[in-house]
């Protein structure tokens, strides 16, 4: 068992702060637990965070791979996101190990059928930034995934 999953919400206050506890969490996982493999939907905010903390702990450890798996084409799915996001998208889809389309075009489901995706791969821990009012969000929805498939739930947000 070596593979992890992420999902959160759009909006991370503390970004900075956040970022060092979940490096943290990361290095104990892969040093202790042998994680290699982390898989990300892609979105911005704790997507994003989570793709540039594996990133940067790549040069620690070149044996772990980021993996993306993305709801609909790059253009689609950054349509609405400012100029910088669209950088920092492109720039980590560039350093991904792989990238995995749930389709090619957006419809309605495809960011849902992402979720799914992303908890299929993961085989020991979800990490998430959840606020557990949220429960009818896309995050809520897999956390509640990822709970039904007994992976560990860690919740940066609690």
């Amino acid at each position: 068992m070596n593979s992890v999953c992420f999902t959160g919400h759009r909006i991370i206050p503390g970004t900075a702060e956040i970022g060092e506890k979940l490096s943290g969490v990361l290095e104990k996982w892969i040093c202790i637990r042998g994680i290699t493999d982390f898989y990300a939907g892609g979105a911005v905010g704790w997507d994003t965070l989570a793709a540039n903390t594996v990133i940067g702990l790549r040069k620690k450890y070149p044996r772990i791979k980021l993996h993306l798996v993305l709801p609909c084409s790059n253009e689609e799915q950054t349509a609405k996101w400012t100029e910088p996001q669209r950088r920092e998208f492109y720039r980590i889809l560039r350093l991904a190990d792989s990238v995995e389309y749930i389709s090619d075009r957006y419809y309605k489901g495809c960011m849902k059928e992402r979720n799914i995706r992303l908890v299929e791969h993961a085989d020991t821990c979800c990490f998430c930034y959840w606020d557990p009012g949220a429960f009818s969000s896309g995050t809520g929805q897999t956390v509640r995934l990822a709970k039904k498939k007994q992976l560990t739930i860690v919740n940066f947000r609690e």
